[in-house]
Formats: C-alpha cells, sequence, structure tokens
C-alpha cells in the first residue's frame, strides 16, 4: 500500500486533534487566568514488533499528534478596581479547596463570604501560604506584592503562589483550573508578585487564535482531499488491475 495514505491518514489525526484544541483556545480568549495549549507530536509505535513490520516502520516515518500541553506564558494584567481582585505576575498558581480536592488557578477573580473568607467565584476558599482559608475581616483590604493581606492596617494572612518542579504536567480541569498529578508537590513561588485590584487576561490572544483555527480548518481539509485520491487509487487498482493478475 503506498505509504502516502498513512500520511496523509496520520496528517489528518494530527490536524483535526489540532483543530479541537484550536476551537478552545479561541473560545477561552476572553476567559481570566486561561492559559492556551498547544499540540506536540510524537512517533507512533504499533506495539513491540514495530520496527520488524512494514505496516509500523511505515507509520512511524510520519508525525502524530502526541497531546497537548500547556502554554504558560504570562498573560496581559488588567486593571479592576476591585480590592479583591488579585493577578499574579511570574510563574505560579493560587490553590483553592474544592469538594473534589485541590485545585489551581490563575483566574483571581475572588470575593468575600459570608463567612468572611476569601472565595473563587464558586465560592470555594483561596488558600494561603500555610495551606489554610484567608480570613477577610471587615475593613479595608490591602494586598502587597509578597501576597500579605492586610485590612485596617493588620496583617491576617498571605495568599499563597504555588509551582511545581519543571516538567510537571498540570491537567486542566474546566476552562482555567488545573489538577496537579499525583505525587507532584507544590512549593511556594520566589518570584511572584502579586498585584491587587487586578486580572490576568487568558493568554491566547484572538485575532492569532483566528488565524490558527482557520490554518488548521485548511490542513484538516487538504488531508480529507489527499486520503480521497488515495481511496479512489486503491478502489482503480483493486477493480481494474488486480483482476488481471
Amino acid at each position: 500500500m503506498d505509504s502516502g495514505y498513512y500520511a496523509a491518514m496520520t496528517g489528518l489525526v494530527a490536524r483535526t486533534q489540532a483543530l479541537d484544541t484550536a476551537a478552545a483556545n479561541l473560545a477561552n480568549a476572553q476567559t481570566p487566568g486561561y492559559r492556551a495549549e498547544r499540540e506536540y507530536f510524537r512517533s507512533a509505535l504499533l506495539g513491540p514488533d514495530s520496527g520488524n513490520s512494514q505496516l509500523g516502520r511505515t507509520v512511524n516515518n510520519y508525525g502524530l499528534l502526541g497531546g497537548d500541553r500547556l502554554n504558560l506564558a504570562q498573560g496581559s494584567l488588567q486593571t479592576t478596581g476591585n480590592p479583591l481582585d488579585l493577578a499574579i505576575e511570574g510563574e505560579g498558581f493560587f490553590k483553592v479547596q474544592t469538594s473534589n480536592g485541590l485545585r489551581y488557578t490563575r483566574d483571581g477573580s475572588f470575593h468575600r463570604a459570608q463567612n468572611g473568607q476569601l472565595v473563587t467565584t464558586a465560592g470555594e476558599p483561596v488558600l494561603s501560604t500555610t495551606g489554610q482559608p484567608i480570613p477577610i475581616p471587615p475593613g479595608e483590604v490591602t494586598v502587597g506584592a509578597d501576597g500579605v493581606v492586610s485590612v485596617a492596617g493588620g496583617t491576617v494572612a498571605s495568599v499563597g503562589v504555588f509551582t511545581f518542579p519543571v516538567g510537571t504536567e498540570l491537567t486542566p480541569e474546566g476552562a482555567n483550573r488545573y489538577v496537579a498529578p499525583n505525587g507532584a508537590i507544590a512549593t511556594l513561588s520566589r518570584d511572584a508578585a502579586i498585584h491587587q485590584g487586578t486580572l490576568e487576561s487568558a493568554n491566547q490572544d484572538v485575532i492569532q487564535g483566528s488565524l490558527d483555527l482557520i490554518v488548521m480548518q485548511r490542513q484538516a481539509e487538504m488531508m480529507q482531499k489527499a486520503l480521497t485520491v488515495f481511496h479512489t487509487e486503491f478502489n482503480k487498482f483493486a477493480t481494474e488491475d488486480l483482476p488481471r493478475v
């Protein structure tokens, strides 16, 4: 079978997955703290004997999409004027306690709950550097660049900004929160700065995202056309040439 068929097939699989990723990035371009995803490629191995197989050697000559990885580049900072809106400049995530366990986010759209704790828009406690909920007593709130929360001049807690070892793959959950893999240890960031009254925008540009989506669509269509051509040739070979053998 012509190896071009495998090239078109793997290309279509890769471009279809990349198209889904580009669509998700564009859909969340206005979501605070959203981290865009970028595809990466790997070689396709079809089992332990793939190197001795003609099919395996053919497929492994072409790239397959290995999956998506988070783009951790900084998003732009937008001033809101809300004293409980917080944005991180630098590496790291806020840690929040959810009903499903600990989650990490760059979305600092926080507010004071009825019980006096600093919470997310979903009402989940934001955790301090010691892993405890952060109390916000009545009064004027000030949050320093180091995360120290002061109310009416008195320090009450420090907002935690946590990082992971290089190479740690966080799993997206929803639009802008992430799950750490089992065994991953979060540590306090050393170089992050917190900006009060500010939110971090998604690190996905709308214009670039639209262009990416168009490119992926056209590339997927090209792969579909190529497969159609090869399929037609195979049918012709099966119906016209094989009977003569």
